[in-house]
């Protein structure tokens, strides 16, 4: 009965921070989620974006979680030459909408969601820049409804979360993959938390892949995310009688950045007029 309640407050506090934010709502076709790209984007990305060749922004997911009736799915939004911004989209009522309980993190990528119930969950990603680096966790105590950063290193090193495991609310296990560092010795780190991912202690370093890390078998949810070719988007689908039911889809292509169009010119003042000469008296 606790449980039961936690849970149905949990959806309450979710959909109470949606309404906060944009909905979107899934009616057949692809949603869009858009990235506003501003002069400052581009100049901090290093991208040469022109009115005539825009670049092209594209979604990307990479991990979907369902958690009683609410999903979340994570990624980020890229060009084809950088990474933009990371993205978390969730939905309190399995796909019919859809917000970003989480602010987005600029050059990063979201890769692992992992719930250890209804309240207590982690979402893993990391720079890009190009090369991935400083690892960090976005931690909720609320069902997804708010998310917090926390980062695994205590400072900027090169690294990507391999895997992620939460055996409890608080302790947890995760390795990290530094073998394009570029620095020879340990490649592998084993690193725990015992304050639900608030904090990070290496306890292992290793020069080899550990075999546990390799094709790590993922348990049966009844979900599931693939990219469709046919209508260049990434479906949400649960598995039925019938079997895989379409849930919602999100459009790969997500916008252009292109320099905003050049003001027109103002228009020269009129000239003022010219007085006439005073008349002269008769």
């Amino acid at each position: 009965m606790v449980a039961r309640s936690m849970f149905t407050a949990a959806l309450a506090s979710m959909a109470a921070s949606a309404c906060a934010q944009q909905l979107l709502t899934y009616a057949g076709s692809p949603l869009q989620i858009e990235y506003p790209c501003t002069a400052e984007d581009m100049l901090s990305s290093g991208l040469h974006c022109t009115a005539e060749d825009p670049c092209r922004v594209y979604l990307e997911l990479a991990a979907l979680e369902p958690v009683g009736a609410r999903l979340f799915v994570a990624g980020n939004l890229h060009t084809g030459s950088v990474t933009l911004q990371s993205v978390l989209l969730a939905s309190a009522d399995a796909g019919r909408t859809w917000s970003e309980p989480a602010g987005r993190v600029r050059g990063a990528s979201l890769e692992h969601i992992k719930f250890f119930d209804y309240e207590t969950g982690w979402v893993a990603g990391q720079l890009l820049l190009p090369l991935p680096r400083d690892p960090f966790l976005l931690l909720t105590t609320d069902g997804g409804a708010t998310w917090r950063r926390r980062p695994v290193f205590s400072e900027s090193r090169h690294g990507a979360i391999e895997m992620l495991r939460f055996d409890s609310r608080t302790d947890g296990t995760a390795w990290i993959d530094r073998t394009q560092s570029g620095e020879s010795g340990a490649l592998f780190e084993r690193y725990e938390s015992t304050t639900g991912g608030e904090s990070w202690v290496l306890r292992e370093a290793v020069g080899r892949r550990p075999p546990g890390l390799a094709g790590a078998a993922r348990a049966e949810t009844g979900w599931r995310l693939r990219a469709d070719q046919a209508t260049q988007s990434y479906r949400v689908e649960r598995s039925g009688p019938g079997g895989w039911q379409l849930a919602a889809a999100f459009s790969i292509l997500s916008g252009e950045c292109r320099p905003a169009p050049a003001p027109l010119p103002e228009a020269p003042p009129e000239p003022a007029p010219v007085p006439e000469p005073p008349r002269k008296k008769k």
